[in-house]
C-alpha cells in the first residue's frame, strides 16, 4: 500500500491533482492541499499516482 506525502511549503494551490484525483486531494481554506485520504488502495493507486505527477510545484509524493 502506498501513502500520500505533500509538503505543504511547496503547494501553490494549482489544484491539478484535485481535478485529476478528486477523491484523494481537494483544496482546503488556505489554497492549499488537502489530503482526503493518506492510505491509497490498489484499485487507487494509478489515479492517485497520476495526480501526483500533475502537481507542477512537485509538492505530492507516494511512499511504496
Amino acid at each position: 500500500m502506498a501513502t500520500i506525502k505533500v509538503d505543504l511549503n511547496k503547494c501553490q494551490g494549482y489544484a491539478n491533482c484535485v481535478v485529476t484525483s478528486p477523491d484523494a486531494f481537494d483544496l482546503g481554506d488556505d489554497g492549499k492541499v488537502a489530503l482526503l485520504i493518506q492510505e491509497v488502495s490498489a484499485e487507487a493507486l494509478a489515479e492517485v499516482e497520476e495526480g501526483v505527477r500533475s502537481c507542477p510545484a512537485a509538492a505530492l509524493r507516494l511512499e511504496m
